[in-house]
């Protein structure tokens, strides 16, 4: 008997235990959805789950109550919590005489801001944007953790092991940086077996007076759209001898080559940069309600029209170059240039970059069809794509709904076995230095996938932090909407020109742009076909604002690059191109965005532009002293 009283006992305690540990859980009579941490006088949204439908469920919280219906999902949605003060909020949630109760941590709305704010100050202490940007996505997961020793050593960890894990385990992103080291590789293939080589050379020949050259220079630009550093490299590497020969100032050299390379890859629709400018676009669209639909590729296309500093900055270079005109620093190098002195007095050049990857293999034959069949077969692979993959009855609707991520896949992958099959059919180079070919252009590429998988990582951070519900809060109201496009402008600009780079730059903003822009819209009841416009231009002059920076920064790298390539004194290019570059950007901000905003049509804008430019140019510019052509 006491046997048995103690294992009746034993069994009883057991039961009771077990009974209390299902206690908490039994009182869980609903699922309560809340963002991870809220802000403190910002809308919140918070869900109620396993709700009968009609059923009314009311919420309280911070002294206040909300009531709403659960649909026939048995959700019920509150959109517009707010809590004035920072801490811990309890939210209480009641229907039918059932109840349930869960902590909801709220920090001050500002704190969302800090991640990019930091990200883009450090970036201006440390000038490289990659600590800027970890530092940045470090303080985002902390302040999503806790401001404590333990927050902060789990906000680090989370920023490598949770945001920059999800920013490459995506499909999209993946997508996006295969295709981008693709495309590396297969610039690198058509450099080494000498293709591009000879498509320069083959364009330069022509050449023989100062304009001759320089247009010239500007046409070996445009037709190496696909990749900046590409544009860059071969252009002033392999330019420079007919650009010295033609007594055109290094300045001028470094100039052209400057300006026809981010421009033309910033609006072209094949390049290295679509990826990375599409991955950031789309994200951004997935964080607003009412665009997570919305293709980035669409909104690309429609953005085209209204980048006007790469679009004018194009233009202009053929402007100068046409006329033989100059002004400013530049009119005096290139008065020094035809007196046989091209190389800047002040200063000594930069030597030209060298090395295998830059330059065509020695002793092989020059052919230009080795660098046109590739670029061929990449472009119309992914016209083909976007076609096959693409719905609708016009060739609007057909790239707005088509797959990029696919279509981009398809084509660079292409792209790399022809450009690989034709070099090793010519054994122009072996199957070994193909392959080394390729990783030299995929390596170049690197630096820029880490910009990228960090910015993507930041921009989750961002995300969760509900950083642009808090602009939206500040700023919607008080932000005339018409000038959305023109405060973007100068913003990436001025990121851009105190950090030297426009793709850490368009990372840092395009997250915050995209949102806040829709929230100005829908204020001002413009978040409909009516207001697209807005959209468009803002997402362009975050691009090309990046790039108008990039241009008149010291510290650009691509400003860097152009006077090594060129072989030109880095700060007598910077002076030269400066006062050419903020014309063209001034141009484009008062005719082309601001006007853009309030509704006039790109179109107008461009040739409004245009004969400005030509117009001051012709104004102001002088002529040289005119060199005899080449006999």
């Amino acid at each position: 008997m006491q046997t048995h009283g103690r294992t009746n006992r034993i069994v009883t305690n057991i039961l009771i235990g077990l009974t209390a540990l299902s206690w908490p859980f039994a009182l869980s009579a609903f699922e309560i959805e809340t963002p991870r941490v809220g802000l403190s006088g910002v809308p919140a949204k918070i869900t109620v789950s396993d709700v009968d439908w009609q059923t009314e469920v009311t919420l309280r919280a911070d002294q206040q109550v909300w009531q709403a219906r659960a649909g026939v999902d048995g959700i019920a949605v509150f959109e517009d919590v707010v809590i004035t003060d920072a801490g811990t909020a309890v939210i209480e949630v009641s229907s039918d005489g059932d109840s349930d109760s869960v902590d909801f941590r709220v920090i001050p709305g500002w704190v969302s801001v800090l991640p990019a704010v930091m990200a883009i100050t450090i970036a201006l202490i440390f000038r490289n944007v990659i600590p800027a940007l970890l530092l940045g996505l470090w303080f985002g997961a902390m302040a999503l953790q806790s401001f404590t020793g333990i927050g902060a050593l789990r906000g680090l960890l989370d920023s490598f092991q949770v945001f920059v894990a999800q920013a490459v385990a995506d499909d999209d992103h993946a997508s996006i940086i295969l295709f981008t080291m693709m495309i590396g590789g297969m610039v690198g293939i058509i450099t080494r077996n000498g293709g591009m080589a000879s498509v320069v050379r083959m364009i330069v020949s022509r050449a023989k007076t100062a304009i001759g050259g320089q247009v010239a220079v500007w046409l070996m630009g445009l037709m190496i759209f696909f990749d900046d550093y590409s544009n860059t490299l071969v252009v002033g590497n392999t330019a420079r001898s007919l650009t010295d020969h033609l007594k055109i100032s290094r300045e001028k050299l470094a100039y052209i080559v400057d300006s026809t390379a981010a421009p033309v890859a910033c609006i072209a629709l094949i390049t290295t940069w679509i990826g990375y400018q599409l991955g950031l676009v789309s994200d951004a669209l997935q964080t607003v309600d009412g665009l997570a639909e919305v293709k980035a590729y669409s909104v690309f296309l429609h953005s085209i029209p209204y980048s006007f500093y790469a679009i004018f900055a194009i233009a202009f270079v053929l402007i100068v170059s046409v006329t033989g005109k100059d002004f400013g620093p530049m009119y005096k190098a290139e008065v020094r240039a035809r007196s046989g002195q091209v190389k800047p007095e002040v200063g000594d050049a930069l030597p030209a970059l060298e090395g295998d990857d830059l330059e065509a293999k020695d002793n092989i034959p020059l052919r230009a069809v080795n660098a046109f069949v590739p670029i061929i077969a990449l472009i119309i692979g992914l016209a083909v794509s976007l076609w096959a993959t693409g719905e609708g009855d016009t060739l609007t609707e057909v790239l707005g709904s088509a797959d990029p991520y696919k279509s981009m896949m398809y084509s660079s992958f292409f792209g790399v076995l022809v450009a690989a099959t034709i070099t090793i059919g010519q054994r122009i180079l072996s199957v070994h230095e193909t392959v080394d070919a390729w990783y030299g252009g995929v390596r170049a590429t690197l630096f820029g996938m880490i910009i990228l998988v960090l910015a993507w990582s930041l921009a989750d951070v961002t995300a969760n932090l509900n950083t642009a519900d808090y602009l939206v809060t500040v700023l919607a109201d008080s932000l005339p909407v018409a000038l959305v496009p023109a405060s973007v402008f100068i913003l990436a600009a001025i990121t851009a020109f105190t950090t030297g780079t426009s793709w850490g730059t368009m990372g840092i903003l395009m997250p915050l742009v995209i949102p806040l822009t829709w929230a100005v819209m829908s204020v001002n009841g413009m978040a409909d076909a009516s207001g697209m416009h807005i959209l468009y231009s803002s997402v362009s002059c975050c691009l090309v604002g990046a790039v108008w920076g990039d241009h008149c920064s010291p510290i650009s790298d691509t400003t860097v690059l152009s006077s090594v390539a060129s072989g030109c004194n880095h700060i007598e290019h910077v002076r030269t191109q400066l006062p050419y570059a903020l014309i063209v950007g001034a141009v484009a901000l008062l005719v082309g965005t601001i006007p853009g905003g309030y509704g006039l049509s790109p179109l107008i804008s461009l040739v409004v532009g245009l004969a400005i430019l030509i117009v001051v140019h012709r104004l102001i510019g002088k002529t040289a002293a005119p060199v005899a052509g080449i006999d």
